[in-house]
């Protein structure tokens, strides 16, 4: 319980200091971040996301913070569509993003019997699963308000590489009771180490290490220590600040169960769901 309230106050915390947090660049066509979600489900260009959702009447967007993938999808969306958003924090700061973009927002809490919603034909929940107490318990509940032949698009973190996970760990045991003011001052020091190595602009060329779980091959130098020892994000799209809270996001809450391939497929299996469509990248399982 303690976990959960901690997690509950950390994004509370996030959210009322960076209101605009990754907005216009999910918004932004060709950004990093909006390619980042185009790609992961399967999207190579606007065109294919947009032909997607076109198909879709109503859309449950589970977890929605602050508001930027309902804004995403209201934007590609016909205006036809139903769109909802769901999370368990103060809905506010969402409901002021969204002002005038005719967005459904309810407070709800994802492992809690939810399916007085309504159902959807698409149901979007990523980067959400990881952070409540029962991640399985959260997607079976979602699962109970698909609409007949409905999609559910999930991300959760996956396992990573053991000097990763061990300094994940770490630095996250040491935050957790610090204020947000506090925790700041701690991921600055953390953005800062980003942008210096992604400053340096340099390529190396690595070996594999089994042992540490390092794959060969070529690799910026930002996003090989990115990838295999510590999550120091920087991003040249975004000012100082959000990165820093990019990375408080990431270190900050106590609740972020990391998963593997199979036992997410476990997860749609159990649900008697189809997979048509799965990515694993360095950090998640979509």
């Amino acid at each position: 319980m303690e976990n959960k309230k901690q997690t509950f106050r950390s994004f509370s915390e996030k959210w009322k200091n960076n209101k605009k947090l990754a907005f216009n660049t999910t918004l932004e066509k060709g950004s990093d971040i909006y390619n980042w979600i185009l790609n992961r489900n399967g999207f190579a260009n606007t065109s294919q996301f947009k032909k997607w959702v076109s198909k879709k009447k109503n859309i449950l967007d589970a977890g929605c913070g602050n508001g930027r993938v309902c804004a995403l999808f209201r934007k590609y969306a016909p205006k036809e569509t139903n769109i909802t958003g769901i999370d368990v924090i103060d809905l506010k700061i969402a409901a002021s993003n969204l002002k005038n973009l005719n967005v459904k927002l309810e407070k709800r809490d994802l492992v809690k019997k939810i399916t007085n919603i309504g159902k959807f034909d698409l149901i979007y929940c990523q980067e959400v699963l990881h952070h409540t107490s029962n991640p399985v318990g959260a997607f079976r509940n979602l699962t109970k308000c698909l609409a007949k032949n409905g999609e559910i698009a999930i991300y959760v973190y996956k396992i990573k590489a053991p000097m990763r996970e061990f300094c994940d760990d770490y630095i996250r045991d040491r935050i957790a009771k610090l204020s947000y003011k506090e925790a700041m001052l701690k991921m600055k020091q953390i953005t800062q180490l980003g942008k210096a190595l992604s400053n340096l602009d340099v390529n190396v060329k690595i070996p594999a290490v089994d042992l540490l779980g390092i794959k060969a091959g070529q690799y910026d130098l930002q996003r090989f220590i990115y990838h295999f020892f510590t999550k120091c994000f920087w991003s040249k799209e975004i000012d100082f600040n959000s990165n820093a809270a990019i990375n408080f996001d990431w270190y900050h809450p106590t609740l972020c169960t990391r998963h593997t391939l199979k036992e997410v497929e476990g997860w749609f299996k159990q649900s008697k769901l189809k997979v048509i469509h799965k990515s694993e990248d360095h950090y998640g399982i979509t």
